[in-house]
């Protein structure tokens, strides 16, 4: 059964996941590879940052991420996976948690296509400082939906009347947030803009 993009797209607050704690990618020992692997399975990429070098794997035939390093890509020709891309690995048990030791396939089928580099005109950009000028202190707010395809989404007041406040992918990237999930609770500074109020500053809740 293949493991669904849903799942894969879950985000890092459903499971707890911190990039901070992730170990480096365990060294290749070529004479013992025969004893040290283990089983080959299937799973989606939850997510991968091509800076970082790192992303992790989930997948329906057991819980928990796989730390996959871009090491193990360099036989595909590769230092990065889109996410929702469809893998077979090797996995195995690290001190620090369960790696994918070795990719013997990807299928890029049915991965979401990479972000745009800049969805903002240069005039839009102009108009966003001006409303970071212009926002107020940070806020307690939670995600209404957000949607990394199309690049946007609304989260709402907690203490407010429960209007849609408008969030761009560019916002959330710049929070180092990967994935907003309905009903996170989440910290903004929000402004009025021409089209409603705008989320112009995002951060975890502390």
């Amino acid at each position: 059964m293949k493991p669904s993009a849903e799942k894969a797209r879950e985000g890092d607050s459903r499971t707890g996941t911190d990039p901070s704690s992730v170990p480096e990618a365990a060294p290749a020992d070529p004479a013992n590879d025969a004893e040290t692997e283990g089983p080959v399975v299937q799973g989606r990429v939850k997510w991968f940052d091509a800076t970082r070098g790192f992303g992790f794997l989930v997948s329906d035939e057991f819980d928990g991420d796989v730390l996959v390093h871009f090491s193990v890509l360099r036989e595909h020709g590769r230092r990065s996976l889109p996410e929702g891309a469809l893998c077979e690995f090797v996995l195995t048990k690290q001190e620090r948690g369960l790696q994918a030791k070795r990719i013997v396939s990807i299928d890029l089928s049915e991965a979401l296509p990479p972000p745009a580099r800049s969805a903002i005109p240069a005039a839009d950009r102009a108009d966003r400082k001006a409303l970071s000028d212009a926002a107020g202190e940070f806020e307690r707010v939670e995600v209404k939906w957000f949607n990394r395809v199309k690049g946007y989404g609304f989260v709402n007041r907690v203490d407010g009347d429960g209007e849609d406040v408008f969030v761009h992918m560019e916002t959330v990237r710049n929070a180092g947030i990967h994935d907003p999930q309905p009903g996170q609770l989440l910290d903004a500074r929000i402004a009025h803009g021409q089209k409603g109020l705008t989320a112009v500053e995002l951060r975890d809740v502390e």
